[in-house]
C-alpha cells in the first residue's frame, strides 16, 4: 500500500470521538422538556373530556418524540456526503409523496385537507419530510450549479420550478402555510447562494403576487386575512380562535397565572395543544415564561447557523447550506406560528417547532437536528484536519 494511499485512509477514517454541540444538544433538550410540559398542560382537559384519557396527548407526542430520536441516531450515523449522492432520489421521494397523498384512498382527510397518510394506525404528514427532502436536493443543487446560479437567469429558474410545483401540489391538499413556508425557505436558501440581486427581487416580487393571488381566489382565506385585521368585528364566529388566543396572552402578565392554571385551554380556545400552544405557555408562565422559550429559540438558530458557517469554513458546502436551510425553516416557521397566536399575521395551520402537538413535526424536527449534529461533527472534523495542512503549507 502506498503513502499515499495510508494518509488518505488515516484523514476519512471515523474518528473514535464524536464531535457533538453541547449548546445545541442542552437548547434542543430544554425546548423539547418545555413543549412537552405546556402540550400536556394544555391538552389534559379535552383529551379527558374527549377520549376518557387525560394524558393520551403526551403519550402520543412520547411516541413521536421516540421515534424522532431514532432518526436522530440514524441522521448522526449516515455521512452527509451520503445525502449528496441522494438528492436526486429524495427530490423524486419528495414529489411521490407529495401526489399520493393527494389520491383519494390514499390521502387521509380531516376537516376538508388532505395532507396525511396512514401508516401502521398512525396518520404522517408528508409535507413535513416532503419539505427536508427538498431542502436536501436544493443544497445539492447549489453546489453543483454554483457558477450558473450566479451567472445564468436560468440557473436560478431550475430550482425556482422545482419549488413552485411543491408549493403547487401542497395548495391542492390544501396546506397554504407549508406552500409559503418551503417557498420562502428556498427563496432564502437561493439567496445565500450569491443569485443576482435583480433576478431574485423580480421573482421574489412574482412570487409574491402569486401566493396573494391565492389567497384572495379562496372565500376561506380571504375571511382569515379579513378576520386577522380585526378579530374583534366577530369575536363569537370567525374571530373566535384568535380573540381566545389573544385574551389568554393578555390574562398571562409578568409571571402567568400558574402551570396547569389556564382557564382558556378549557374549550375555550380551538386547537390549545396544537397551533396555539404558545398561547397557553403565556397565559401559565407570563412574559418571563414567553421571553425564555424565545431565548431558547435564538439560540437553536444561532447555532444551525454557526454550524452552516462551520462547514463552510472547513470546505464543505453542500452541509453548509443545508445547516442554513434547517436555520432559516425553523426561524421562519416559529415566528409565523408565534405571530398567528399574537394576532400579527393570519391564522395557519402552522405548528410551534418541538412544542406543539404532532407526530409528524416532532419526528422529521428530531431527525433533522439529528443530521444538524452530523454536520458539525463532520464540519469540527475536517477543521482540524486542515489546520496541520494549512501549517506545513505555511
Amino acid at each position: 500500500m502506498s503513502a499515499a494511499t495510508v494518509a488518505f485512509a488515516r484523514s476519512h477514517a471515523r474518528p473514535r470521538r464524536f464531535e457533538l454541540d453541547y449548546v445545541l444538544l442542552g437548547t434542543c433538550g430544554a425546548l423539547l422538556t418545555l413543549g412537552l410540559v405546556m402540550m400536556t398542560s394544555a391538552s389534559i382537559a379535552i383529551a379527558d373530556r374527549q377520549l376518557g384519557d387525560p394524558l393520551f396527548y403526551l403519550e402520543r407526542q412520547a411516541l413521536g418524540v421516540a421515534l424522532g430520536l431514532g432518526a436522530a441516531a440514524l441522521a448522526m450515523w449516515i455521512p452527509v456526503q451520503v445525502w449528496e449522492r441522494m438528492a436526486m432520489p429524495l427530490l423524486l421521494v419528495a414529489f411521490l409523496l407529495l401526489i399520493l397523498v393527494l389520491i383519494p384512498g390514499i390521502g387521509h382527510e380531516v376537516n376538508g385537507s388532505r395532507r396525511w397518510l396512514r401508516l401502521a394506525g398512525m396518520s404522517f404528514q408528508v409535507s413535513e419530510l416532503a419539505r427536508v427532502l427538498l431542502l436536501t436536493y436544493l443544497a445539492s443543487y447549489i453546489v453543483r450549479r454554483q457558477a450558473e446560479l450566479k451567472e445564468d437567469l436560468r440557473g436560478f429558474l431550475k430550482p425556482l420550478a422545482i419549488l413552485v410545483g411543491a408549493s403547487g401540489l401542497l395548495l391542492l391538499e390544501p396546506d397554504f402555510g407549508a406552500a409559503t413556508v418551503l417557498m420562502s425557505t428556498g427563496l432564502a436558501l437561493l439567496f445565500l447562494a450569491g443569485v443576482k440581486l435583480r433576478h431574485f427581487f423580480a421573482l421574489v416580487a412574482l412570487a409574491a403576487a402569486g401566493m396573494a393571488l391565492v389567497a384572495v381566489t379562496s372565500a376561506y382565506r380571504v375571511q382569515r386575512l379579513t378576520t386577522f385585521l380585526d378579530p374583534w368585528k366577530d369575536p363569537f364566529d370567525s374571530g373566535f380562535q384568535l380573540t381566545q388566543s389573544l385574551i389568554a396572552i393578555g390574562r398571562g402578565e409578568l409571571f402567568g397565572v400558574g402551570l396547569g392554571a389556564s382557564v382558556q385551554k378549557l374549550f375555550y380556545l380551538p386547537e390549545a395543544h396544537t397551533d396555539f400552544v404558545f398561547a397557553v405557555l403565556a397565559e401559565e408562565l407570563g412574559l418571563v415564561g414567553v421571553a425564555v422559550t424565545l431565548a431558547l429559540f435564538v439560540v437553536l438558530m444561532w447555532r444551525a447557523f454557526g454550524i452552516s458557517r462551520l462547514a463552510a469554513e472547513a470546505g464543505l458546502p453542500f452541509q453548509a447550506y443545508l445547516a442554513a436551510g434547517f436555520g432559516i425553516w425553523l426561524g421562519l416557521q416559529t415566528f409565523i406560528n408565534i405571530g398567528v397566536n399574537m394576532g400579527l399575521l393570519p391564522t395557519k395551520g402552522l405548528t410551534l417547532p418541538l412544542m406543539s402537538y404532532g407526530g409528524s413535526s416532532m419526528l422529521v424536527t428530531i431527525g433533522w437536528l439529528g443530521l444538524l449534529l452530523r454536520i458539525h461533527h463532520e464540519a469540527s472534523v475536517a477543521g482540524r484536519l486542515a489546520v496541520p495542512r494549512r501549517e506545513r503549507s505555511a
